[in-house]
C-alpha cells in the first residue's frame, strides 16, 4: 500500500474534483464555470479530456461526451494562460490485449488491496480488468493518485452507489493519496455545495409554496427535544433545503420575526435596499417583522437552513411579493 502522510488538497485537485462531480451529476450548467476554474488552478486541458473520458466507465458515454463538449465551448474563449499539458499518446497496450488484461489485473490489485476476481459475472470481471484498469489506467494524463480523486469525487456526486463510493475511497489511499487527503475532498465537495451530503434532513418537496420560489425546494419539520408535542406546534421550526440556485420570492412576515440558522452549503439573504449577505454553516439571521426581504442558495451550492417564527403580537401572515429576478440574482457576488 502506497500512502503519502500529511497531504493537503491542491487547488489543482479541487478543481478536477468539482468538474468529475459535476460532469457525474449531468450539471452542464454549473460544469462550465467550473471547467475554467480548473484551467485557471493548473489543471490542464488534456488532464481534464482524460478524466471525462475516464469516467465514462462510471456514469456512462453520454454525460461523458456532454462534459467533453462543455469543455470545447469552454476552449472557445481560450485564455493563454491555460496549457494543453502533456501531448496525447496512444498507450502501447492497446494493441495487445493479454497485455490489457495482465496489467489491469495488477492496477486492480493494487486498488482494491487485494486481488479482486468477480466469478458471479465473468463479463464485468473481464470489463474491469482489461478495459478499465488496463485500458483506461494505461493512460499517462493522470497519476494513479489523480484517477481516484476524480472517481471518488464523480461517484459522491451520484445516489445509491455507496458500495462503490466506499470502495474507492479505500482504493484512492492505495493509489498514493493519505487517507486525511481523502476525508478532506470528501469534506471539500459537501461544504462548497457540490454535493448534498449533509447531516441535516433534505426532507420533502416543498409543494405548498413552489409557487413562491425560483428552483426547487425541501421542507423538513423538526421537532426541539426539549419540547412537548403542544408546545412544539407553538414555535414549529423547519429545515429548508434549497437546490443550487433556489431562492423565495420577495416576502415580508406580519406578526412574528423570522430567524434563520444556516446549518449546510452556501446561501444568501438580503433586506430591501441593503446589500445581500453571504450565508455559510454557523450564522444566525434574525429577520425584524415588516421587513421586505428574501433567501436562497448561492447559484453554485445546495443550502440549508432551519427556520423559526417567534411571535410578536398581532395576527401571523406572509405576504409574498415579486421574484428574485435572474438579472439581479446573476450579478450577486
Amino acid at each position: 500500500m502506497v500512502t503519502v502522510q500529511g497531504q493537503t488538497l491542491t487547488e489543482r485537485q479541487k478543481g478536477l474534483a468539482a468538474c468529475a462531480c459535476l460532469m457525474a451529476q449531468g450539471d452542464l450548467e454549473r460544469l462550465e464555470p467550473a471547467v475554467k476554474m480548473a484551467l485557471d488552478n493548473g489543471v490542464a486541458i488534456n488532464e481534464l479530456k482524460e478524466a471525462f473520458s475516464q469516467l465514462y466507465a462510471y456514469t456512462g458515454f453520454p454525460r461523458s461526451l456532454n462534459a467533453l463538449g462543455v469543455l470545447n465551448k469552454v476552449l472557445e474563449n481560450r485564455l493563454p494562460a491555460w496549457q494543453d499539458g502533456k501531448p496525447w499518446t496512444r498507450p502501447e497496450i492497446w494493441n495487445d490485449a493479454e497485455k490489457a488484461l495482465k496489467q489491469g489485473t495488477e492496477v486492480q490489485t493494487q486498488l482494491s488491496g487485494r486481488p479482486f476476481d468477480y466469478d458471479f459475472c465473468p463479463q464485468d470481471d473481464y470489463y474491469l480488468k482489461s478495459h478499465l484498469f488496463g485500458d483506461i489506467f494505461a493512460g499517462d494524463q493522470l497519476t494513479a493518485a489523480d484517477r481516484e480523486i476524480v472517481t471518488v469525487a464523480a461517484l459522491s456526486g451520484l445516489d445509491k452507489v455507496a458500495p462503490q463510493l466506499a470502495a474507492h475511497k479505500r482504493g484512492a489511499v492505495n493509489m498514493g493519496n493519505s487517507q486525511e487527503l481523502v476525508d478532506e475532498l470528501c469534506a471539500w465537495l459537501d461544504h462548497e455545495g457540490y454535493t448534498l451530503r449533509s447531516e441535516f434532513l433534505k426532507g420533502v418537496a416543498n409543494v405548498n409554496y413552489a409557487q413562491y420560489f425560483i428552483g426547487d425546494s425541501f421542507v423538513a419539520p423538526i421537532k426541539p427535544a426539549n419540547l412537548s408535542e403542544g408546545e412544539a406546534t407553538v414555535m414549529p421550526i423547519v429545515n429548508v433545503t434549497f437546490e443550487p440556485g433556489c431562492r423565495n420570492n420577495w416576502h415580508i412576515h406580519h406578526g412574528a420575526h423570522q430567524m434563520l440558522i444556516c446549518v449546510s452549503g452556501k446561501g444568501w439573504y438580503q433586506e430591501w435596499g441593503k446589500a445581500p449577505i453571504a450565508l455559510t454553516p454557523g450564522m444566525v439571521i434574525d429577520i425584524p417583522e415588516g421587513v421586505k426581504h428574501w433567501h436562497g442558495a448561492q447559484k453554485d451550492s445546495w443550502f440549508q437552513h432551519y427556520t423559526t417564527h417567534v411571535k410578536t403580537g398581532g395576527e401571523e401572515s406572509n405576504e409574498w411579493l415579486e421574484p428574485v429576478t435572474d438579472e439581479v440574482y446573476n450579478k450577486l457576488k
